[in-house]
């Protein structure tokens, strides 16, 4: 059995094991693969492994043997899975390996939007504290969670965990979902998508990218936003219009945003949202701590496993 890594560096850049995945196969790993090199690496294998690397119509139907693909991540847009189901491929991601990594993310962006932790430790580095007249400065307004209102649009399993911590903090959730929702936790309620936009002092994004989000944050939902509140999104970039998120945060109709993702990974030097105001940004690490990549890559064994013994499991349907 042939195996294929297409771009396992962000998954392992060196601080994990390979070990387990090498025993079920003849195994190939590349840091990264070019598109012109994805059928020269890949042709022979029955098992081929992407993150990002795409594996469209046209790369699929030059790899005859190929009957399994595992997606290194929860999203599985990089797969045309229309021309993967026509050749009888499987196709498998690994859907919860990052749930409380990513909520924790969610906080890291609002902390430092409410209480500016980087700035003020730049200006203490720059000699502000040296130089205070008073024991204690602050060069921008501080702001408690306690009592605001997290508005939630995707409530599931990294929606209800960010939920929970919120709640934590003393805030009030609202919850929006194109599924109904059932159980939810005390102190969350089911709102609209408008009710969410127009209530809430912080908008967590946690909706997978389909053709019904892209966009979703778009000048018509920003301009119903409190002029006070916070964007975030750890979710797709594409999600949102960044233009318009960036002409809403450079006019002062939102009061800032954390982003770990953009409609283009890396972003190029003229993206707009690089120099908007209020705007801060992770390169898309939600995902990446130590505890959620060893998940992933035991995830992504078990399922390899779980085909070869004709039992698929975490199988992704069109």
């Amino acid at each position: 059995m042939r195996i294929v890594i297409l771009d396992g560096y962000t998954l392992n850049p060196g601080d994990l094991s390979w070990a387990e995945l090498e025993k079920l196969g003849d195994c190939r790993m590349y840091d990264r693969t070019p598109a012109e090199q994805i059928v020269a690496r890949a042709a022979g294998a029955q098992i081929v492994l992407t993150n990002k690397t795409p594996l469209m119509r046209e790369t699929l139907d030059r790899l005859p043997e190929l009957k399994y693909i595992g997606v290194l991540a929860t999203g599985y847009n990089v797969v045309d899975m229309q021309a993967a189901t026509e050749r009888n491929i499987v196709v498998t991601n690994v859907p919860t390996y990052s749930t409380r990594s990513v909520a924790q993310m969610v906080f890291a962006h609002l902390l430092n939007l409410t209480l500016h932790v980087a700035e003020h430790s730049q200006g203490v580095r720059a000699g502000r504290w040296s130089s205070s007249k008073d024991f204690s400065y602050w060069d921008f307004p501080l702001i408690e969670l306690d009592g605001l209102t997290m508005g939630i649009i995707g409530f599931g399993r990294i929606g209800r965990t960010t939920a929970d911590v919120a709640l934590s903090f003393g805030m009030k959730v609202l919850a929006y979902d194109p599924m109904p929702l059932q159980n939810l936790q005390p102190g969350a309620s089911m709102a609209t998508l408008e009710e969410v936009f127009r209530n809430s002092d912080v908008v967590s994004l946690h909706c997978p990218l389909t053709v019904e989000t892209e966009k979703l944050v778009n000048a018509e939902h920003l301009a119903w936003m409190k002029t006070t509140a916070f964007l975030i999104n750890i979710s797709r970039g594409p999600i949102v219009d960044e233009r318009a998120l960036a002409d809403a945060l450079n006019a002062g109709r939102i009061a800032g945003a954390g982003i770990d993702v953009l409609s283009t990974e890396p972003p190029p030097p003229d993206h707009p949202l690089l120099i908007a105001k209020n705007c801060y940004f992770t390169p898309h690490i939600g995902w990446a701590t130590k505890a959620a990549r060893i998940r992933l890559l035991n995830e992504v064994i078990e399922n390899i496993r779980a085909f070869l013994a004709g039992t698929p499991k975490n199988a992704v349907k069109r």
